[in-house]
């Protein structure tokens, strides 16, 4: 049996066109599955919850929209039970599929669920912040803190929400936001610990990115060493004086580029603290996390049962 949990309003509602080409082909196929859809937020982790309950024989759950939905189905499984994950991307980034390196076409990524006899046990990470009372949050691609998680804040908003996505999907439909924001951005002191032991500190920080896998912001390469199952955050800080320096920071993560260039330093690590002076807008795979100043990140290695 297939749980498939559907955004059909992920992507101005790319993700119920995805889902009624997928559901043809089950019915073809001749395949047992449940559908459950998605109304508002919250609904992939309740879904994702649910499923479990009571459920002790093994479960295929495929999650067709974009990383919201991944993410919440992630926040809301119980990932001692014996569950595997798939993933069709449906949404306006597809970061995570970008980093599989899963197939663009929707049609393909089914047939390789329904066929595969293996899975990849990957990464996950956990933000841990203060909001009142301690949260705990995951996120299967990446976090962040200052102007990466203030462009996914100024983007209009998905399924279940008042606004609707913008007419482009990818790298374009986060570029114009980012350039708003960066031109209203102020850098802050601030500084990381990692694994509790190597104190780094930044006099102009823009934003610090936690990744598991490379990609961010629908294609944009922050973190080029990050492998997905290694154990280890990669870590992207850019931090420059100016900030016509940023730019070519921002280019070479748009074409891919991987050369050292000044204003921004990776680190490896297993988990980190971030202190920033003043509060910072913050994600979990794009998510509104709200402003913070202190933050907590770990990565939970080798935990998700994913089918590649």
């Amino acid at each position: 049996m297939y749980y498939f949990i559907v955004n059909p309003s992920a992507n101005r509602g790319h993700g119920e066109k995805v889902w009624r080409e997928l559901e043809r082909c089950l019915r073809n196929s001749e395949v047992e599955y449940e559908v459950w859809m998605t109304q508002s937020p919250g609904d992939a982790a309740g879904f994702a919850r649910r499923l479990q309950k009571g459920n002790r024989e093994p479960q295929a759950i495929v999650v067709v929209g974009g990383s919201g939905t991944l993410n919440e189905t992630l926040n809301g499984l119980s990932l001692d039970e014996e569950v595997t994950l798939g993933y069709i991307p449906a949404g306006m980034g597809n970061d995570f599929a970008r980093g599989l390196k899963l197939p663009r076409s929707p049609k393909r990524c089914l047939k390789r669920i329904l066929n595969s006899r293996y899975y990849r046990c990957l990464d996950y990470g956990v933000l841990s912040y203060e909001n009142g009372a301690p949260v705990h949050r995951r996120f299967a691609v990446s976090s962040g803190l200052g102007l990466d998680a203030a462009v996914y804040g100024n983007l209009p908003e998905g399924a279940g929400k008042r606004r609707l996505r913008p007419a482009v999907s990818g790298r374009l439909g986060y570029l114009l936001p980012g350039l708003r924001q960066l031109f209203w951005a102020a850098p802050v002191r601030g500084y990381l610990l990692l694994d509790g032991t190597k104190k780094i500190e930044f006099n102009h920080i823009y934003f610090i990115s936690a990744h598991i896998h490379p990609y961010e912001s629908g294609g944009f390469r922050f973190a080029p060493k990050a492998n997905g199952s290694d154990g280890l955050l990669e870590l992207c800080v850019v931090h420059n004086s100016s900030k016509t320096g940023l730019f070519p920071v921002l280019t070479d993560a748009l074409l891919g580029k991987t050369g050292r260039r000044r204003g921004v330093r990776f680190y490896s690590c297993r988990e980190a603290k971030i202190h920033v002076e003043r509060p910072m807008p913050v994600h979990a795979d794009g998510e509104n996390c709200y402003y913070q100043t202190d933050i907590h990140l770990r990565c939970i290695e080798k935990a998700v049962r994913m089918i590649v």
